[in-house]
């Protein structure tokens, strides 16, 4: 353990909490897209069977993945940046991950053999689109798993298991480097229990592990589903903000268009939910939204359903660009 924790968090003393400034570019940016990539979302959109999609199968949907594709529909929308599941509860992962197959004895397990994540930023790049990655900070874990990352139920705290996972967030952070620009965390939805303490693991070896390979990546700490736009920790640079239904929002106690020193940011989803279903706004409703959020000075990402090769079906294509021109960043 005492290795582990000198290995992988060192850099939690160096850790920086101008968080206004590294994330400002949200702001400048206005908006951006989120793609749910699971084998569950993807089976329920897309006449899949889930229970049918092995490793195989999703090696193959990986290797397809038109990057390219999808590359050029974001710019075309206007889309500052792109947030993509990395694993979604207890899928696939998108890349390889040692540490993973490490604590499992999986080879290969449950990880892709492409690095989709190295191949999306090559794509988006091109077009100065930024890409964040989303991962779970809570275990939705097989059995197998719940062995191999010491899933202690009686532990409150589930310490051990929180460090072997950051140990996973760690390498693909080192992974990938800069080619990721943020991290979207999801499941913290007991801070007290599980991140509030002086020692670790806690928000900051959290934090500290998603900057291990880019000092510079934004951080959000997700609660759960909240009208009030809050945040959680000083350890991250802006809000989660998992919005149900953007009717109801509402922002409190901001300060020069922050909440608390922190990026205001948006998510929701245009579809009937996460990942799936057809929209459920008309455009106007999506503009007025969309708008309404940069005015408090806040970013906002829109959840789409991705099809099986990445890209977006046309109907989301036609809300996203009318969002993009009503927001002055589409082509």
């Amino acid at each position: 353990m005492k290795k582990i924790t000198l290995t992988i968090f060192l850099g939690v003393l160096l850790l920086s909490v101008n968080a206004q400034n590294r994330a400002s570019w949200m702001k400048d940016v206005k908006w951006g897209v989120m793609l749910h990539y699971s084998a569950k979302m993807l089976a329920s959109q897309n006449l899949l069977d889930a229970d049918s999609i092995n490793l195989n199968k999703w090696n193959d949907l990986i290797d397809n993945f038109d990057c390219e594709g999808l590359a050029k529909q974001l710019s075309d929308v206007g889309a500052g940046y792109l947030i993509i599941t990395i694993r979604h509860t207890d899928g696939f992962f998108l890349a390889p991950n040692a540490m993973y197959e490490h604590y499992t004895g999986q080879a290969p397990g449950i990880c892709s053999n492409r690095d989709l994540v190295a191949d999306l930023y090559r794509a988006l790049d091109k077009y100065g689109i930024k890409l964040i990655t989303y991962v779970s900070s809570h275990f939705d874990f097989s059995p197998a798993e719940a062995k191999a990352f010491a899933f202690d139920r009686d532990d409150p705290r589930k310490a051990e298991a929180y460090l072997r996972w950051q140990e996973v967030i760690r390498e693909f952070s080192m992974r990938w480097g800069d080619k990721v620009s943020g991290w979207w965390i999801d499941g913290c939805y007991r801070p007290n229990t599980f991140f509030r303490h002086p020692d670790i693991p806690n928000f900051a070896s959290m934090a500290a592990a998603t900057r291990a390979g880019n000092p510079n990546s934004i951080v959000a700490f997700n609660p759960g589903v909240f009208p009030r736009i809050m945040s959680i920790t000083p350890y991250e640079d802006y809000t989660a903000g998992e919005i149900n239904e953007p009717e109801g929002i509402s922002y409190r106690h901001t300060f020069d268009e922050t909440i608390d020193g922190r990026q205001i940011h948006i998510l929701s989803y245009l579809g009937s939910k996460w990942g799936v279903g057809d929209p459920r706004f008309t455009e106007e409703q999506a503009i007025r939204y969309s708008k309404e959020i940069n005015a408090e000075g806040g970013a906002v990402t829109w959840d789409v359903p991705p099809l099986r090769n990445g890209t977006i079906s046309d109907d989301y294509m036609k809300q996203l660009h009318a969002i993009g021109k009503a927001l002055g960043t589409a082509k």
